[in-house]
């Protein structure tokens, strides 16, 4: 793939690129975690139970914001969860990183670019329900791995710095995150 592939929030106003080689690099799974739906919840998209929310695992630093970088907003679910990146202009669920840049990593959502067939096979689902049993993952290897190889290399070649999501200079998020309440919490989870 010699081009990137385009991503926008439901608006359009946040617009941008990711590169080929984060295409490449990137994994694609599935979450049916109870947080993961809450964001969505909590954003006002389409309840996407008992299906799971598309995300795209990749390296922040092939992530370009083209347009509208100030609607880049970011919101946490509890005190010590990832940051939930949404776009503030219509309320779309962005992606989902570690709290601090030194971890490089994002999960963007697969909605956010047309044809998400361009990001590959679903290579991973992630805390599948088990009526009475704890949650399991299936490929959890393959998803684990390419985590790990991706922020392995974005620190050893410096370009972990180089994030929409953090100032490189200070580390910080580009914008506060809102904690929501506990009440607004307790209303998204089943």
């Amino acid at each position: 793939m010699a081009e990137g592939l385009a991503f926008s929030c439901n608006c359009g106003a946040l617009r941008g690129e990711v590169a080929a080689q984060g295409i490449k690099t990137g994994t694609r799974v599935v979450c049916y975690c109870a947080d993961c739906r809450a964001n969505e919840l909590y954003h006002g998209q389409p309840d996407p139970a008992p299906d799971p929310v598309d995300l795209f695992q990749l390296a922040p630093d092939t992530i370009t914001i083209t347009q509208g970088a100030d609607h880049l907003k970011a919101l946490r679910l509890g005190p010590r969860g990832p940051l939930r990146w949404f776009a503030s202009c219509c309320g779309t669920p962005f992606a989902n990183t570690l709290a601090k840049p030194g971890l490089p990593f994002a999960g963007m959502r697969s909605d956010l670019f047309q044809d998400k067939s361009a990001l590959g096979k679903i290579r991973a689902r992630a805390f599948i329900p088990a009526p009475g049993k704890q949650a399991r993952t299936k490929g959890g290897g393959a998803m684990a791995w390419g985590i790990l190889s991706r922020m392995i290399t974005a620190r050893l070649s410096g370009r972990w710095k180089e994030t929409p999501f953090f100032d490189a200079e200070t580390g910080k998020p580009v914008a506060e995150p809102q904690l929501i309440s506990k009440t607004e919490r307790a209303k998204l989870y089943p």
